[in-house]
C-alpha cells in the first residue's frame, strides 16, 4: 500500500478490486449453479444403483448441501461488494504501531475488502477491531483490542472522506474524529424514506454503546433525534459481525411499534452486510398467542384513541398493567390450586391410579409445572406405568382416553372464564359470558390475561430468540416487561424516551426495569439531539418543560405557528404551503391528533389536490395503523403512528379546544418528528 496516494488514487484501486472480485465470485456462482445442476442429474440418473444402505445417497446429498452453502455465501459477498461500489470507505486513520516508526493505513467502510480472500484488507469493516481508531481517538496515542491482546500506539493522521456512485465528493485530514461540518451536513440533508445508517458519523459515547458486548440486559434512555434507535440497529450489526459463530439473524427479534417503523428501518441492517431480522409488534405477538382464548384483541392505538375520547379509560389500564395487579394474580393463582381440582380415582384396563396418589403428585412431584399442565404430567406418569405393566406401546386413542380422564377433574381450563372470575372477585366489571369466536379482549385486559395464561399454562419460552430488541420502552407496563422476561430469557437491548409517552402521564422504566431484570442492567442515557434544528428543539424542549437537552448546533427557519377558523382553511395552508416546496422536499407529514381526523384531512387533501395539481396526486399517501410502508411526498398519519419517523417537514394540526392529557406529547411528538421545517396549525 503507498501512502503516497491520494484519496482518488486510493478509489481507483479499490474500484478496480471490487470489479475484479466481483468477476471472481459471479464466475463462483456460475460454476456453483452448474455443479448443483450436475450432482442433481447424477443423483436422478443412478439413485436406484446406488449402495443397500444408503452410504452413497448420504454422502451425494452431503456434497449438495455443501455446494447449495457455498453457493449462498458467495451471493450474500456479490451483494456487499456491489453495495461498497456506491461508497467503498469513507475514512482513514494512519497508524504508528509502538516500536515502529511509519505509520500504517487503515481504510475503513461497509465491510472488509482484499485482493483476494483472505489477503490483507485494503478496506477494514467498520466493526473489524482495527476501525474502534476512527471511532475513539483524534490524533495522538491511542490502542485497539486485536485477538492477540491490546495493540498500542500512535494515530499520525485521519482521513475523512465523501464518496457517491463510485466518485469522491470530497476528502480531507482531520484532527477531530468526526468534523461538525459533516455531521451537520449528514443531518442537514434531505430525509430518506428509510432510517439512515450513521457509519460515518458514529459519535465516540454511541461506539462503547454499538461495542459493547459485556452486559447482558441494556436501556438506553434517549432524547428524541439523539440517535437511539440507530445506536441500537448498528449495536445488532456489530453482534452479528463480533459473534457469528453462535448468533445469526434469526436469532434476533426487534419488537418495533408497528409494520411501518419496520419497514422505515429495515434497509438499515442489510445495507451493513446483515440480513432482513424478523420485526413485529408486541401487540401482534399477543394476538397470536391469545387465539386460542379470544377471537379479537384491541391493540395499543385502539387504547390510545379510547383515552382521546374518554380520559377516564385511561385509569383503569394503568391499574390493570402495575405491580400491584401484578400481585393480585400471583395471590388468585395460589387459590386456583385447590378450588379448580376435583380428585378421583383413575383406572384404566385393570390398573389405577388412587385419588391419595394423584394429590401427592399434583402437590409434591410436580408443583414446579404450571397449575393447568399439570395434570398432563400426571398423566404421562399414570400411561408410563400402563405401558410398563401391559409391556407394549399405547395408542394415541388410548393415550387420549386416559388423558381425557385427568384433564376432566379440571372444573374449567378455559383462562378466558378464570380471568373473568378474578376480575369479579377484586371488584372489576367481569368479562362477558361469550364463545370463543365471539370474544373481543379490551387492551387493558389483553396482557393481564396473557400473563395468567402464561403461568397456568405451559407454553414454549422463545429459547430460539438470543438478543430482543425492544423499542419504545416506555409505553411498556410492569406486566408487560414481567411477560418479556419470561417469554425471552436472552439478552436485551431496550429503548425509549421517557418524554414520547403515549400515557397521561410519564413514567421512567428505567426505575422498575432493574426490579424486573436485576441490577447488572446497564443503565446508559443519551441527552443529546442530532435530528432536529436547534430552533425545532427549544420548541418541542418548551412543550414538555425538557431543560437537559443538549442540542447539536444546526440552525434551520424558526418554528411557524399559526391559527385557523377550521380544518379546511389550515389543510388548505398545508397544501399550498407543501405545492410552493415539493420539488426540495422527499418527505413531508401532516399529524393529527386522531384516526377520525386524519382519515378525514387525507380524504379532503387528496380531493383538494386533484384539483390543483392532479399530476401529484401519487405523491400523497395516508398512513394508518394496517399501513405497512412508508413512502416518499406527503404523508397524511396520527402521531402515535408518527413516533420513530422523521419528515423534512412537518405541519401538526390540532384543534386548540382539545385539552385532552395526551395533547401536550401528541404535539412534542409532532414537533420532534421534523428535521428541517415545523409548522404548528391551531383550529380555534
Amino acid at each position: 500500500m503507498s501512502a503516497e496516494k491520494t484519496g482518488q488514487e486510493y478509489l481507483d484501486q479499490v474500484i478496480s478490486c471490487l470489479r475484479k472480485r466481483l468477476e471472481e465470485v459471479n464466475a463462483s456462482i456460475e460454476a456453483g449453479a452448474r455443479e448443483i445442476e450436475d450432482m442433481h442429474e447424477y443423483y436422478w440418473e443412478n439413485y436406484t444403483e446406488m449402495d443397500q444402505y444408503g452410504y452413497e445417497e448420504f454422502d451425494n446429498r452431503q456434497a449438495l448441501l455443501a455446494q447449495v452453502n457455498a453457493n449462498q455465501e458467495q451471493l450474500l459477498l456479490r451483494k456487499r461488494f456491489r453495495n461498497m461500489l456506491d461508497s467503498p470507505f469513507f475514512g482513514r486513520v494512519d497508524f504508528i504501531y509502538e516500536g515502529d516508526e511509519e505509520p500504517e493505513q487503515f481504510y475503513i467502510g461497509i465491510g472488509n475488502l482484499a485482493e483476494r480472500a483472505g489477503g490483507r484488507p485494503l478496506v477494514n469493516d467498520w466493526r473489524a477491531p482495527v476501525s474502534g481508531l476512527f471511532y475513539d481517538y483524534d490524533k495522538g496515542p491511542a490502542s485497539y483490542e486485536a485477538p492477540m491482546g491490546t495493540l498500542t500506539g500512535e494515530i499520525s493522521s485521519k482521513w475523512q472522506y465523501k464518496i457517491r456512485r463510485g466518485e469522491m465528493v470530497y476528502e480531507f485530514e482531520s484532527d477531530i474524529k468526526i468534523d461538525d461540518d459533516i455531521l451537520k451536513a449528514e443531518l442537514g440533508s434531505s430525509g430518506e424514506i428509510q432510517l439512515k445508517n450513521i457509519i460515518r458519523t458514529i459519535q465516540k459515547e454511541q461506539n462503547a454503546i454499538i461495542r459493547n458486548t459485556e452486559d447482558r440486559i441494556m436501556a438506553i434512555q434517549g432524547t428524541a433525534g439523539s440517535g437511539k434507535t440507530s445506536v441500537a440497529l448498528h449495536r445488532i450489526a456489530y453482534l452479528l459481525y463480533h459473534d457469528r459463530k453462535n448468533l445469526k439473524s434469526s436469532n434476533i427479534l426487534i419488537l418495533s411499534p408497528n409494520s411501518v417503523f419496520a419497514d422505515y428501518i429495515s434497509h438499515i441492517l442489510p445495507e451493513l452486510g446483515e440480513e432482513n431480522i424478523r420485526e413485529m409488534s408486541f401487540d401482534l405477538f399477543a394476538y397470536r398467542d391469545l387465539q386460542d382464548i379470544a377471537a379479537d384483541c384491541e391493540d395499543k392505538y385502539d387504547q390510545i384513541e379510547k383515552t382521546v375520547k374518554n380520559p377516564s379509560t385511561w385509569k383503569q389500564y394503568r391499574e390493570k398493567q402495575s405491580l400491584e395487579f401484578a400481585s393480585l394474580l400471583d395471590g388468585f393463582m395460589l387459590e386456583l390450586e385447590d378450588e379448580l381440582m376435583n380428585f378421583r380415582d383413575v383406572e384404566y384396563k385393570g390398573c389405577v391410579m388412587t385419588e391419595s396418589e394423584i394429590i401427592r403428585l399434583f402437590y409434591d412431584r410436580f408443583p414446579d409445572i404450571p397449575l393447568l399442565s399439570r395434570m398432563e404430567a400426571i398423566s404421562e406418569y399414570f400411561i408410563d406405568q400402563v405401558e410398563t405393566l401391559r409391556d407394549r406401546d399405547l395408542s394415541e386413542e388410548e393415550r387420549e382416553e386416559i388423558t381425557d380422564k385427568f384433564m376432566k377433574m379440571y372444573s374449567t381450563r378455559d383462562c378466558y372464564v378464570l380471568y373473568s372470575r378474578f376480575l369479579d372477585r377484586k371488584g372489576y366489571q367481569p368479562l362477558p359470558k361469550r364463545p370463543v369466536e365471539k370474544r373481543a379482549l379490551k387492551y387493558e385486559d389483553v396482557y393481564p390475561l396473557l400473563y395468567l395464561k402464561h403461568h397456568l399454562i405451559r407454553c414454549r419460552t422463545h429459547s430460539e430468540i438470543r438478543h430482543l430488541v425492544v423499542d419504545e420502552m416506555q409505553d411498556y407496563s410492569w406486566i408487560q416487561y414481567l411477560l418479556l422476561q419470561k417469554l425471552f430469557p436472552c439478552r436485551m437491548t431496550i429503548l425509549g424516551d421517557k418524554a414520547q409517552t403515549m400515557e397521561e402521564e410519564q413514567q421512567d422504566v428505567m426505575k422498575f426495569l432493574p426490579k424486573i431484570f436485576g441490577r447488572n442492567i446497564r443503565k446508559i442515557y443519551m441527552n443529546r439531539s442530532y435530528r432536529n434544528t436547534v430552533e425545532i428543539a427549544e420548541y418541542a424542549n418548551r412543550l414538555t418543560g425538557i431543560t437537559d437537552m443538549e442540542l447539536f448546533e444546526r440552525h434551520g427557519a424558526p418554528v411557524q405557528e399559526e391559527s385557523f377558523a377550521s380544518q379546511e382553511e389550515a389543510l388548505d395552508a398545508v397544501l399550498e404551503g407543501w405545492l410552493e416546496a415539493e420539488d426540495r422536499l422527499e418527505t413531508a407529514a401532516v399529524i393529527l391528533m386522531t384516526e377520525k381526523e386524519a382519515e378525514e384531512a387525507s380524504m379532503y387533501l387528496k380531493k383538494r389536490l386533484e384539483e390543483l395539481s392532479p399530476e401529484k396526486e401519487d405523491r400523497l399517501s395516508y398512513l394508518d395503523r394496517n399501513s405497512g410502508r412508508f413512502q416518499k411526498g406527503l404523508t397524511v398519519t396520527t402521531f402515535y403512528l408518527a413516533k420513530g419517523l422523521e419528515f423534512d417537514r412537518v405541519y401538526g394540526v390540532f384543534t386548540g379546544k382539545d385539552q385532552t392529557p395526551l395533547k401536550t406529547q401528541a404535539e412534542y411528538i409532532t414537533a420532534t418528528r421534523a428535521l428541517h421545517e415545523l409548522f404548528m396549525y391551531r383550529i380555534c
